[in-house]
């Protein structure tokens, strides 16, 4: 079975649109099986929130999900935008320069785009 290559893209602050990513993410696991899925979500703009250590209602549903191989990726123009470090994420969380040139990246490479 071919492996797909799927990128999120979080770009919202609101509670209710990282649920539904992290649901949306869950979903596909289960439909495509994680071993034949690689996931990424990038975050930037007020997305970078759904990641602080506090306060963070989606810590264990993101550690779940880590745990079955998903990449989770801040943006650190917007980390610097919103006066927040490396430091006031979670400690898994990744940072790349840009959210915007990741996602580019990934659609380059093949990857198929999903912003819920």
């Amino acid at each position: 079975m071919e492996k797909y290559k799927v990128v999120f893209h979080l770009d919202e602050g609101v509670k209710a649109r990282a649920d539904m990513v992290l649901i949306n993410i869950s979903n596909l696991i289960a439909d495509l099986g994680e071993d034949n899925v690689t996931i990424e979500l990038v975050a930037n703009s007020e997305g970078v929130t759904a990641f602080l250590k506090e306060p963070n209602w989606h810590i264990s549903k993101i550690e779940g999900l880590m745990a079955k191989g998903v990449r989770f990726v801040v943006c650190a123009n917007s980390l610097r935008q919103a006066g927040l470090t490396k430091d006031s994420l979670m400690a898994q969380i990744e940072v790349v320069p840009a959210g915007v040139s990741e996602l580019v990246k990934k659609q380059a490479e093949g990857w198929a785009y999903i912003r819920p």
